[in-house]
């Protein structure tokens, strides 16, 4: 398939270039909520403007009222998210909550779905238990309980935690630890007893929480999947997690890239443009390729999660450590090539440099993302 997007996804491209330069700009979302330290990150208006967009129900099918899209236009939107920095809560919910919730019964999609789509609720997904990103070992603990479960154990670092309306939770309900089976996944809605939140604010400004769950009680209906079969749905919602968070990624290099430049031809030192300096148009132009070939990874990787090849992880994975490199690239040269001044609160710059930051350490950084190329090539 051609590393391009057709005339239908150029279309997308369009309106959701315009949307987000208008409503997600960084005056208007990223500063605003950040000085008023507002407790969610983002704002609830501007998610309902992604519904009524039909942003929200992207990856959910036509028969649960969605617009059963694919990855590849889910990323076109996300792409434009980096590229405003525009604080919301797509990629954990409109990604991977939808992902996980297309392979949940009939009952728990008709629960959950509605509220996605029409941008009413919010949801978020809690794996990792440690500082880093390490979903090979689920420690946290599902005991049967009666009809149900009970859950025990802490998550960290769980992106708009407590705004969720749900949590889709890994939980071990057979085997060790670091066991590849035993493993399943539940909805836990925000109300269930025995749940708390610790908020912290990441360095981009968002909230996520370390949350503990105190002997959750859940009934037979939160399973999504078959219970210790979760590890393959589990796979799927990362994989297109992480394409997603490399789609957000090419945005955030974009955003700086064009930045730059455009600062390169105002600024005059001893007279001239600084971008008239060929050191600096060899950085640029450096730069440039770095960015658009992570982009065409990005885009491969999509197309082939959305067509299911034996390939896709492997993709996924290319492109996370790919656009993490290319992305540090673009903030570091951005801030750089401003100057002092790049280093001041007034330049917006620095704010992509802190999104990359966080952006590189969710769902995994480009080291651990490096090895696990090399693992799945059979090295």
């Amino acid at each position: 398939m051609p590393l391009y997007h057709d005339d239908d996804q150029t279309m997308l491209a369009e309106t959701a270039s315009q949307f987000m330069r208008e409503e997600g700009a960084i005056a208007k979302q990223l500063r605003h909520w950040r000085d008023r330290d507002c407790k969610d990150g983002f704002g609830h208006d501007l998610w309902k403007q992604m519904a009524e967009m039909g942003f929200t129900g992207m990856l959910v099918s036509e028969e649960d009222g969605g617009l059963g899209m694919g990855q590849v236009e889910a990323n076109i939107v996300l792409e434009e998210i980096g590229r405003n920095l525009t604080p919301s809560p797509f990629l954990t919910s409109s990604v991977l909550a939808a992902t996980a919730l297309k392979h949940a019964d009939n009952s728990a999609r008709e629960r959950w779905l509605p509220g996605l789509v029409s941008g009413d609720h919010v949801y978020s997904v809690a794996i990792d238990e440690g500082a880093k990103h390490r979903p090979e070992r689920i420690a946290m603990k599902a005991e049967k309980s009666g009809n149900g479960f009970r859950l025990s154990g802490t998550k960290d670092f769980v992106l708009h935690g407590a705004s969720a309306d749900m949590l889709i939770v890994a939980a071990r309900t057979s085997g060790s630890d670091t066991d590849k089976d035993g493993v399943t996944l539940f909805a836990v809605p925000k109300d269930a007893s025995g749940l708390d939140h610790e908020a912290v604010r990441l360095v981009d400004s968002s909230m996520a929480t370390h949350t503990r769950f105190d002997g959750v009680e859940l009934d037979g209906d939160a399973v999504i999947g078959e219970v210790d079969g979760g590890r393959e749905i589990l796979d799927v919602m990362l994989r297109a997690g992480r394409v997603g968070a490399a789609a957000e990624g090419v945005g955030v290099a974009s955003g700086a890239m064009d930045m730059t430049v455009d600062y390169l031809k105002q600024r005059k030192q001893f007279g001239r443009l600084i971008g008239e300096f060929q050191g600096l148009q060899h950085r640029a132009a450096h730069l440039y390729s770095e960015v658009e070939i992570a982009r065409a990874v990005t885009i491969k990787a999509a197309q082939l999660h959305d067509g299911g090849s034996e390939k896709a992880d492997l993709m996924a994975s290319v492109a996370k450590a790919k656009v993490a490199r290319a992305a540090g690239l673009a903030v570091r040269e951005g801030v750089q090539m401003h100057g002092g001044i790049g280093m001041t609160d007034e330049y917006d710059i620095g704010f992509y440099m802190k999104r990359d930051r966080a952006l590189q350490e969710f769902l995994g950084d480009q080291y651990y993302h490096a090895n696990r190329v090399a693992e799945l090539s059979g090295y």
